[in-house]
């Protein structure tokens, strides 16, 4: 089976839910027998233009683009559709909805079967304008015309395809990402000023829409406990609301602005938290919950869709975007840490249940079989209880 992958930045992953996600499903592929091209960006790879390269058995094939904010993801999507559309592959696959805007052009110009995964509604995000935000609902619209079959990550997710387009969708969801070994030592925390077991970590990007002011508010209002607060992430085209952060939390020795990390130092900061805190108020399905959660560490995080089929019951839940709630949370997570200790088992035990990378590319695999194999032009598939896809449609 030959696939082409549009939409994702490069491997391997430095930054970016879907980096990581491509970084664990297709090299599985891979092993498979499947022959994957990828086409990424040229100025997140750091290669020369045009020099592919190997990641893991992935053909990575670098494209130009522009650096400009959002323009440089919209201008090698539709290059990328350009060049797979002439390529002969079986399954032309699109990840997030702005490179989805181009899923018009191979559905026209080939016989591949187009794929669409949505990983959450971009067009909501805050650091879009209203021409970029425009656009991600076009390249929604065009994934719901023209993709042959559509994967969404939550069940939120599925519910608003269906309600708003009446357009049945895939649930596959994500997987944490791996970690690597971390040490036992926790020299680096230290380094940092951190009591392993005695900070809150946010870790993810500084955007508006994760909220990472909300959490600083909250925390700056804990009555003394001896507990750190963490920020651990890198900046997403928000240079400027990352500037206003770092000026909030300056005067506040209690609070560490760790960047971005990665390997080591990721895992190290991850496993020594004592809660992992993710007050957002739009999320797919996020990625750094599933990692805290694989580890073992307490959650709490707001009351949005994603979370709560994640979090409910196995996690500490707060009304999104009300600091008082947050501060609630976060004083009696703190005050209770055996309860805390007791969801975070069940919160890991559920994960190791429903959220592995085998089986999302095993069902990932399953659909793509199932589009080769389907004569219908048009259609789009769904789950029925006993977890086999079928297709609706038109001929």
């Amino acid at each position: 089976m030959r696939i082409a992958v549009i939409g994702a930045k490069g491997l391997p992953p430095l930054q970016g839910g879907i980096e990581h996600y491509c970084a664990e499903l297709y090299p599985r592929m891979v092993t498979q027998g499947c022959s994957v091209d990828l086409f990424a960006r040229a100025s997140y790879t750091e290669t020369k233009l045009g020099k592919r390269y190997d990641y893991k058995g992935v053909n990575v094939i670098p494209l130009p683009g522009l650096k400009m904010r959002g323009i440089d993801a919209f201008v090698t999507s539709a290059l990328g559709a350009i060049a797979s559309s002439t390529s002969h592959y079986d399954i032309i696959h699109f990840h997030a909805l702005g490179p989805s805007l181009f899923t018009c052009l191979p559905r026209i110009a080939s016989n591949s079967k187009i794929v669409v995964t949505c990983q959450g509604l971009d067009w909501q995000r805050a650091k879009w304008g209203s021409f970029s935000s425009g656009l991600i609902q076009l390249g929604e619209q065009a994934a719901v015309k023209f993709a042959h079959g559509i994967i969404v990550v939550s069940d939120a997710l599925q519910t608003y395809f269906q309600r708003t387009y009446g357009r049945q969708t895939v649930y596959i969801p994500n997987a944490p990402a791996s970690y690597a070994d971390s040490d036992s030592q926790f020299n680096y925390g230290k380094e940092l000023g951190l009591e392993k077991g005695r900070y809150i970590l946010f870790l993810g990007r500084m955007v508006p829409e994760k909220r990472p002011d909300l959490l600083i508010e909250a925390f700056s209002k804990l009555q003394q406990t001896g507990w750190k607060l963490v920020l651990a992430g890198g900046v997403s085209d928000t240079k400027t609301y990352t500037a206003e952060i770092l000026n909030k939390i300056s005067n506040n020795p209690n609070i560490v602005f760790a960047g971005e990390l990665r390997g080591v130092r990721l895992a190290e900061i991850v496993r020594g938290a004592g809660l992992f805190a993710l007050p957002s108020d739009l999320e797919g399905l996020p990625l750094a919950m599933l990692e805290a959660m694989r580890e073992g560490i307490p959650v709490v995080a707001s009351d949005i869709p994603p979370h709560q089929q994640l979090v409910a019951g196995r996690g500490i839940l707060f009304e999104a975007g009300n600091v008082d709630s947050c501060l609630q949370s976060l004083q009696w997570s703190i005050q209770n840490p055996q309860e805390c200790a007791k969801m975070a088992k069940n919160a890991q035990i559920y994960l190791q249940n429903n959220y592995s990378w085998e089986r999302i590319t095993s069902d990932t695999m399953r659909l793509y079989t199932k589009l080769l194999n389907s004569p219908l032009s048009e259609g789009a598939l769904e789950t029925t209880e006993s977890g086999l896809f079928t297709i609706t449609g038109k001929k």
